[in-house]
């Protein structure tokens, strides 16, 4: 007797189960595959998300980790076993019918759409972003010479004068704050840019938390280049913005990213629990501390082209009534 896709036997086994040597059953009308290994594939947050199966003869399934999975009786079809001695052609496997051709699929996650190629700022147009005036120090040392008397600035500027080590994600993020408060709080925009060019020219290493500065520098540059008018050197910070999501070389990994991504872009956090809690609370200074947070992300979302849910008018206005808000 010889076994076919729905001959058989199979039963459902949770994809965390799957070992190598068990008989998968592939999407299509195939007869169970051999697991020859099985690799566990992170989301973003490094969560257990989808197993990448190869089979014996090459080929590979990915499976949702939560999936359930119909696995064979470890005979594929067409392999036979005993023959009939009563009949003489039970050597040769008949022809299943229609039906009994179709075996079950296995569960797989709905496929991502393919994100769109984002290509780095090409050398004329990194041109636009001009070359320091002097050192990093000095640069630093010239943007507080205009607000002596400025606290925050002055305790920043003189923690930077220092020495800038563009290897400490400490120092970074004094850089950003940095700029952040010239251009916001002071309403210096040109030593506010300067500052934050420091930044912008670095590249993204693959360190998380050092690259959340310089994403913050990028989009405030954006934000300021964009007021006044500047929109091609805008543009150049926001495709540097926008480079690590074309680093996966991975076309699977990229698409999940990419979804991951842009729901995150759909459904900003905006802290707006936060912010209605300290004004029920009578707190000014709470409040204030959670619209800069805010305005920070309206300006990632305006710098990354805005989203599905808010566009870039809409997030313009935004923008205009949180600057209000922390400068008052």
């Amino acid at each position: 007797m010889t076994h076919s896709p729905a001959t058989q036997q199979y039963m459902e086994k949770q994809a965390g189960d799957l070992q190598p040597g068990d008989f998968v059953f592939p999407p299509g009308d195939g007869p169970a595959e051999e697991i020859s290994t099985i690799e566990v594939q992170n989301d973003d947050f490094g969560v257990a998300a989808l197993l990448l199966v190869t089979m014996v003869d090459g080929g590979t399934v990915r499976i949702a980790v939560g999936s359930s999975v119909p696995v064979g009786d470890g005979v594929a079809a067409g392999s036979g076993d005993a023959s009939d001695p009563g009949n003489p052609d039970s050597s040769t496997p008949a022809e299943p019918d229609a039906e009994a051709q179709a075996g079950p699929a296995v569960v797989v996650p709905p496929r991502p759409e393919t994100p769109p190629a984002h290509t780095g700022p090409s050398a004329e147009e990194l041109a636009l972003i001009p070359e320091p005036d002097g050192t990093p120090e000095a640069v630093v040392r010239a943007a507080a010479a205009d607000h002596k008397g400025k606290n925050g600035v002055q305790v920043l500027s003189e923690r930077l004068a220092k020495g800038i080590n563009t290897k400490s994600g400490s120092c970074l993020r004094d850089l950003s704050d940095l700029a952040f408060d010239l251009c916001i709080v002071l309403r210096d925009p040109d030593h506010a840019l300067a500052v934050a060019d420091l930044l912008n020219v670095l590249p993204f290493d693959g360190n998380l938390d050092r690259w959340a500065s310089i994403e913050r520098a990028l989009a405030l540059s954006s934000f300021i280049c964009r007021e006044a008018g500047q929109s091609d050197r805008a543009a150049v910070y926001e495709k540097l913005l926008r480079a690590p999501e074309s680093q996966e070389e991975d076309p699977f990994k990229a698409r999940i990213n990419a979804r991951v991504r842009q729901r995150s872009l759909n459904e900003p956090n905006l802290y707006d629990k936060e912010i209605f809690r300290a004004i029920d609370n009578g707190n000014h200074e709470a409040e204030r501390e959670w619209r800069f947070l805010r305005l920070e992300a309206l300006m990632f979302l305006r710098a990354h082209g805005g989203s599905k849910t808010i566009g870039e008018e809409e997030l313009a206005r935004r923008i205009g009534n949180e600057l209000e808000s922390v400068r008052a």
